[in-house]
């Protein structure tokens, strides 16, 4: 009988195993009744889990969850050496960092892969970048799918995870997306729409769960990282209109919802990584203003922003309202639902 267990499950350490009724001879009081219970330890079920784009912003933050409830990890990173600085042996004992010749012997034998590999799309997009943005995320996933689908049956991993996009859906000023939304029809939908293409590829036996990841926030990486310095400097403000909206998710919300789709049998199919209340990104850089007691009256014009990205300007000049319906229908509970809850834990 195979064991799903799910975060929930994992938190607890102990389980009621036996009651053992004793005779009252046992006990030095005649007449006595006694009952022992005998606990045992509940053994919570560890993964071992291989993970592409490992030394990104999310990647570093989930290698340290697995880590935490002590379980194996796999990197598969191009960079050996790189990833050997971000994940050194005395902090993360027991990982396993391979470069790309060895990442089949990571991926067979392992509970699960977690796909978060792809070039960042806040740049300057050439003809060469744009390919390079398509390029990187379907090379990888495909050959993570190539791997998973060609080891042996009772070493393949059951799980993968494999990130997407809210780029998936278009961009809109009016529409609201969830998981059930067309895709639209730019650059980015196509790119997304090719890279869960591939990822469906994988193995019928093996559960596939595509998170569509939102705008992520955290101090040390994403989005935000680059608007706090120019907040920090009283030259914060929206981008372009302000009027677009900003579906974002925290990233502690975020390595959350990848860990559950890793123990949790019900979490497949697309999954929207974004939290329960999207905002404008006026409204958003008004927060952050406020969360850093700085005033957010500085807008960058679009014109700006056009001659600085070209037409990566999209990526920031152009939204989405994206809502997480199908995390709420599995009960996916979100530490910060408000951006301004979310601002204050990560600038305490």
């Amino acid at each position: 009988m195979e064991l799903l267990c799910s975060t929930t499950s994992l938190s607890s350490s102990f389980a009621l195993s036996s009651a053992l009724v004793v005779p009252s001879s046992s006990f030095p009081v005649p007449g006595s009744r006694r009952f022992m219970v005998l606990c045992s330890s509940e053994k919570s079920q560890k993964m071992t889990v291989s993970v592409t784009g490992a030394t990104g912003f999310i990647g570093r933050r989930l290698v340290q969850r697995l880590r935490a409830d002590n379980n194996s990890i796999r990197v598969l990173t191009r960079s050996k050496s790189n990833a050997e600085q971000i994940f050194p042996a005395k902090d993360f004992p027991g990982i396993v960092i391979a470069e790309e010749p060895d990442w089949k012997n990571c991926v067979q034998g392992s509970t699960a892969v977690v796909n978060l590999a792809g070039l960042p799309i806040s740049t300057r997009w050439s003809p060469e970048i744009k390919k390079e943005i398509k390029d990187s995320r379907i090379r990888v996933t495909s050959k993570v799918v190539e791997l998973v689908n060609n080891s042996p049956a009772e070493a393949r991993p059951t799980v993968l995870v494999s990130a997407t996009a809210v780029g998936y859906y278009g961009t809109s000023e009016t529409g609201v997306f969830d998981e059930n939304s067309p895709s639209g029809k730019d650059y980015l939908s196509e790119v997304c729409r090719e890279w869960e293409a591939t990822a469906l590829k994988a193995d019928k036996d093996v559960r596939v769960a595509l998170i569509r990841i939102g705008v992520v926030l955290g101090k040390d990486g994403g989005a935000l990282a680059m608007m706090i310095p120019f907040f920090q400097m009283f030259a914060g403000g929206p981008l372009g209109s302000g009027q677009q909206w900003f579906s974002w998710i925290h990233v502690d919300d975020l390595v959350n919802l990848i860990y559950e789709a890793l123990s949790n049998p019900s979490y497949k199919g697309v999954i929207n990584g974004t939290a329960p209340n999207p905002v404008r990104l006026g409204e958003m850089c008004q927060q952050l203003g406020s969360v850093l007691s700085r005033p957010s009256w500085l807008p960058v014009p679009d014109f700006a922003l056009k001659a600085l990205l070209g037409e990566g300007a999209t990526v920031v000049l152009e939204g989405q309202k994206v809502l997480p319906a199908r995390a709420k229908e599995l009960g996916f509970e979100f530490k910060y639902k408000y951006v301004k809850d979310a601002l204050k834990a990560i600038m305490q």
